[in-house]
């Protein structure tokens, strides 16, 4: 199995179960090692009382970008520490997308950036999560 077709096979598999991500709107539009990009689109029922989109919101999406990145060893790995740094408000009827990438990885800690980007390729918000893998696979393989 090459490295791409398990990325592929780990995020289908928590895609399943992932009731959260879907229920919010979010889609997973690219996963490769390391890597991942999902998006949506800002709707009114994700604005707050400043109507632009909550921060809860961006969040969630740049911190599933990082579960998918993260996890597409087949290693179940989960977070361990995430901060987020808000820079411009995502607007109602805007699609954001979060695009995830590996800075580094060793033994069972990872490192992962997420920039979340308006339609217009403004940044939103700059993420970082640190993962911890633990035991466990997100599909079955024998290695």
């Amino acid at each position: 199995m090459t490295p791409q077709e398990r990325a592929e096979r780990s995020a289908a598999a928590m895609w399943a179960t992932d009731a959260a991500s879907r229920w919010l709107g979010l889609t997973l539009d690219s996963v490769g090692p390391g890597t991942a990009t999902l998006s949506f689109t800002v709707q009114d029922h994700h604005l707050n009382g400043h109507r632009i989109c909550h921060g809860g919101y961006i969040f969630t999406l740049a911190d599933s970008a990082f579960a998918f990145a993260c996890n597409s060893y087949n290693q179940v790995t989960v977070a361990q520490e995430n901060s987020i740094t808000f820079l411009t408000p995502g607007q109602p009827g805007e699609r954001l997308t979060a695009t995830a990438s590996e800075a580094g990885r060793s033994g069972r800690s990872g490192v992962y950036d997420v920039t979340v980007t308006g339609e217009d390729g403004r940044k939103v918000a700059l993420f970082r999560g640190l993962s911890r893998t633990i035991k466990g696979q997100n599909f079955e393989e024998t290695t």
